[in-house]
């Protein structure tokens, strides 16, 4: 197996060379940025990338951007994302658009020889590797209430029109009911969504915004 290894910090970047190197997996190549990073895959066209999720300029996400540009632009080279911190919506991002081949561990877990190679030759094989504290995480955020499954069917169909702009009158108009039944339940909305003290319209934003949360 090559890897082609990607951390702006040396030490982090050394010491995971030196673990590969010692399980027997070669080094194609080391990158500390993201530019750099593609350019390696490349050049080398390894069988699995190694990539922090947060590189230069920003330090925020250009490892995530880089590791979902590798996925879509060479098919074969798994990634496996680094991370410091309990980040599950990167994961959700890398995931939900390429569900193979690609895993997401925290650096803690890596410096751990069996589990790195462990990961990186699942990854290789198709699988999808994510780390356990990633995925209690996101199953802990999937068990919390929803609060749009208390709407009624006729409460989200009012929260949808409300969501396209439609006044209270228009909404009347094309549910073919009184301006004030669109008033009641719109104020069921808002109540069962906890918006029940803020402006009529910072709540009507509020609410929109809780919508489109759950219908993307």
């Amino acid at each position: 197996m090559r890897v082609v290894v990607a951390d702006d910090v040396m030490l982090t970047r050394e010491g995971i060379v030196r673990l590969l190197g010692d399980s027997g997996i070669e080094v194609a190549g080391q990158a500390e940025n993201s530019d750099e990073l593609l350019r390696q895959v490349r050049l080398t066209r390894p069988d699995a990338a190694i990539v922090d999720i947060r590189m230069p300029p920003t330090q925020t996400d250009e490892g995530l951007v880089a590791a979902q540009r590798i996925r879509a632009e060479h098919a074969g080279v798994a990634v496996l994302v680094l991370s410091s911190y309990i980040e599950p919506g990167y994961a959700l991002r890398l995931l939900e658009e390429h569900p193979e081949r690609v895993g997401y561990l925290l650096k803690e877990r890596v410096f751990d020889a069996a589990i790195l190679v462990d990961a990186l030759r699942r990854l290789a094989d198709g699988e999808c590797v994510i780390d356990p504290t990633i995925v209690a995480r996101l199953l802990g955020r999937r068990r919390r209430r929803d609060p749009l499954e208390e709407l009624t069917p006729r409460e989200r169909e009012v929260l949808g029109l409300v969501a396209e702009g439609l006044s209270n009158h228009a909404i009347a108009t094309r549910l073919v009911v009184t301006e004030r039944t669109v008033e009641a339940h719109v104020k069921q909305v808002f109540l069962k969504l906890g918006l029940g003290t803020d402006a009529a319209t910072h709540r009507r934003v509020l609410a929109v915004l809780a919508y489109l949360r759950a219908n993307p």
